[in-house]
């Protein structure tokens, strides 16, 4: 298997995940999952796919992740090695769409309008 890359997106965050035949080294710009993400939580989401399709420490992840904060772009990663996961293989497409990790979360931060303090939060009324 040569190189297979993928990209997953989250709220404002973009992930590029390169995947290869490896011992199952995660590397997220250039520093260890557990280095980027110090929280277990975040771990956890980032390796959710692979233990959904059983294949932990099979593949090297290589994966560059911009914007957003950390729970979109461990979101973005998921996504993204979900959708190499599909690519490598089609038997691993059911378990992962069951799951909804296939899917796209389009949920984007509403913009501030003008004339109130946020995006549709209204100043107090006062009738007198």
């Amino acid at each position: 298997m040569e190189m297979i890359n993928s990209i997953g997106r989250r709220k404002s965050s973009t992930a590029r995940i390169y995947v290869t035949n490896g011992s199952g080294q995660i590397i997220i710009n250039g520093k260890e999952l557990k280095e980027y993400f110090p929280m277990p939580m975040t771990q956890a989401t980032v390796l959710e796919p692979l233990k959904t399709t059983g294949v932990e420490g099979q593949y090297d992840i290589k994966i560059n992740v911009s914007g957003g904060g950390f729970k979109g772009q461990a979101e973005a990663i998921r996504m993204g090695i979900s959708r190499s996961l599909v690519k490598i293989s089609e038997d691993n497409k059911k378990p992962l769409k069951e799951k909804k990790y296939l899917t796209r979360d389009a949920r984007e931060v509403e913009r501030k309008k003008f004339g109130k303090p946020k995006a549709r939060k209204s100043f107090q009324f006062s009738k007198r």
